[in-house]
């Protein structure tokens, strides 16, 4: 389970998105399939929440985790398998969506969709 605690627009342009991953399973968790499909994520960002994305409905804009100059996404990376009952904090930085779009739908491999205000 994600549960998402801030959805922050900042002056440099930026959304971040701060939240905490709770295993409510009978098993461990296997963070590998957050990182999503593409590849420079893939390669350097395995075990990372890197998959998860922003799509602006009404701007019809999808927006992906931001990365640095070394393709490292800017977002929570190296996790570990999650046991059972253990939560982690994560976040997630996105390019910030034009100033108007108030509501993004998130995104991240193996969750559902879920809507989010944006504040700041």
């Amino acid at each position: 389970m994600l549960v998402v605690k801030q959805v922050l627009r900042d002056s440099g342009g930026f959304v971040t998105v701060q939240g905490v991953l709770t295993n409510k399973g009978p098993s461990a968790l296997n963070p590998a399939a957050w990182s999503g499909t593409e590849t420079v994520i893939q390669n350097r960002n395995l075990n990372s929440v890197g998959g998860a994305t922003l799509v602006d409905k009404a701007g019809r804009k999808r927006y992906y985790i931001l990365r640095d100059t070394d393709g490292q996404c800017l977002c929570t990376n190296k996790l570990t398998a999650l046991t059972p009952g253990e939560s982690i904090p994560v976040f997630m930085q996105f390019p910030a969506p034009p100033a108007a779009t108030t509501e993004v739908d998130f995104t991240l491999p193996n969750f559902a969709t879920a809507s989010l205000r944006i504040s700041g």
